[in-house]
Order: structure tokens, then C-alpha cells, then sequence
């Protein structure tokens, strides 16, 4: 299991601007990358991440560069849907400005299988071009999901592959990245806020081996783990 850097935030603002501070971070350092190793940021969806994405697009970082965006996951939704991870951080991506080509978003106007290949095709063409993946968001549900993985048959599924098609316990499909994709990445950073994930945390710092977030990234000597600290509080008639 790796180890695990925890930092707790009193409040909900500090962890936002700590997230917007570590991106706009990242997104600089990518402006002066070489091109022979192109620099590569995972998103994340949800709430969580979304005041951090409006703050950086706010402060105006450099735009174009060589920086490719790529998605933990994705709903399996109209790009301009509202639930759609990839429209969500369209503010973000409008300031950054980059080639339709850097942004990799998950093709949902595919079917969904062929959506999932399409991802791990150009995912893996992205680390066969010698790309750095540096800094990767994740959440961490109350469930201790990450990404779109949310049960261990999914984890078994993803064996062998950089992407997979999923049905969420919402209703509703996805795609995701893996566990073997997200071997890959330099920086796993889980961002956490919102009450009611006391148990999930607890499970993660404690490293408890059937937790999900957990296992994705059991390959790693480090993760880190921000979160608010409401969301570490039990939710009524919790253990």
C-alpha cells in the first residue's frame, strides 16, 4: 500500500484555494516542459474540484503550450450536458485554450463501448508518446469509490486495460480510467469535501485493503489525501 500525505483544511474556502493554488502550479510548470516529454493533467468531476477550476480560469494562467488535459471519467452523457464532467470544466479549458487535440475528453456521442476504447486508445498512445502524467485529481466517495470504479468486479474488469466502460450505481454508465492506467501518474492527488465521508476517509488513511480509492492506486509509493474537515465528520448513526 503507499504511503499516504494527509493534509486537513478547517474549512471548505482553504481547500479550495489550496487546490486552485497546486493546479495554477502545475499548469505553469507545464508551460516549460519540453516537448519531448508533454506535460499531462487529470481532471477529476463532481462538486468538489469545480470552485478550484473557476478560481485558476479567474487568475488567467498561460494559454496554449504544450499541455494535454485528460478525464478520470466520465458520465455517459451529452458533452454539453450539465452532468457532463468534460462541460463542467469548460471555463477552465476556455482560459487555457488549448488545441482540441490536448484535450482528451471521453467521446460520448460513441457508443458506450466503443466510447471506452476510443479513451484507452488515445490514453495509450498518450503514454506511448513518452507524456509525464504529473498531478491527477481524484475524489473520494462516501462509498470509497474513485473515479467511475466502484466495486471490485469492475476492478477485475479493468485488468489489462487503461479504460472501461461502467455502470454506476446511479443508473446511469460511464467510463473510467484504471487502476493500470493510473499506475502511471506521477502525483494521485484525492480531494475530499462534503459531510458525510468520515468512513471513507478513515478507511483510506487507515489503509484498509477492500477500500476502492485504495486499490486503484495500490501500485504507488505516495498518494496524497486533502480534505475538509467536515467531511471527516461521522453522519448520524454511523459506527
Amino acid at each position: 500500500m503507499p504511503q499516504i500525505d494527509v493534509r486537513r483544511f478547517p474549512t471548505r474556502s482553504e481547500l479550495d484555494a489550496a487546490l486552485a493554488d497546486r493546479l495554477e502550479r502545475a499548469i505553469r510548470a507545464a508551460a516549460t516542459r519540453p516537448a519531448s516529454a508533454p506535460p499531462v493533467i487529470m481532471l477529476s468531476g463532481g462538486h468538489t474540484p469545480l470552485p478550484a477550476y473557476r478560481e485558476v480560469a479567474r487568475r488567467r494562467p498561460p494559454q496554449g503550450g504544450p499541455l494535454t488535459i485528460i478525464y478520470s471519467d466520465d458520465r455517459y452523457v451529452p458533452s454539453d450536458s450539465d452532468a457532463s464532467n468534460y462541460r463542467q470544466t469548460r471555463p477552465l479549458l476556455d482560459q487555457l485554450a488549448l488545441p482540441d487535440k490536448q484535450v482528451l475528453r471521453i467521446r460520448t456521442e460513441l457508443p458506450l463501448e466503443d466510447a471506452a476504447r476510443d479513451y484507452e486508445r488515445r490514453l495509450r498512445a498518450l503514454l506511448d508518446s513518452s507524456a509525464r502524467i504529473g498531478l491527477a485529481l481524484l475524489g473520494l466517495g462516501a462509498d470509497g469509490h474513485t473515479a467511475s470504479l466502484f466495486r471490485p468486479e469492475q476492478l477485475q474488469q479493468s485488468r489489462g486495460h487503461l479504460a472501461i466502460a461502467v455502470q454506476r450505481p446511479d443508473g446511469m454508465l460511464g467510463v473510467s480510467v484504471t487502476p493500470d492506467f493510473l499506475a502511471n501518474v506521477a502525483e494521485p492527488l484525492f480531494v475530499v469535501a462534503g459531510g458525510g465521508k468520515h468512513d471513507a476517509i478513515t478507511a483510506f488513511i487507515g489503509q484498509d485493503p477492500n477500500l476502492i480509492a485504495l486499490r486503484a492506486v495500490a501500485g504507488h509509493a505516495r498518494v496524497e489525501l486533502w480534505f475538509e474537515q467536515a467531511a471527516e465528520l461521522a453522519t448520524p448513526g454511523s459506527k
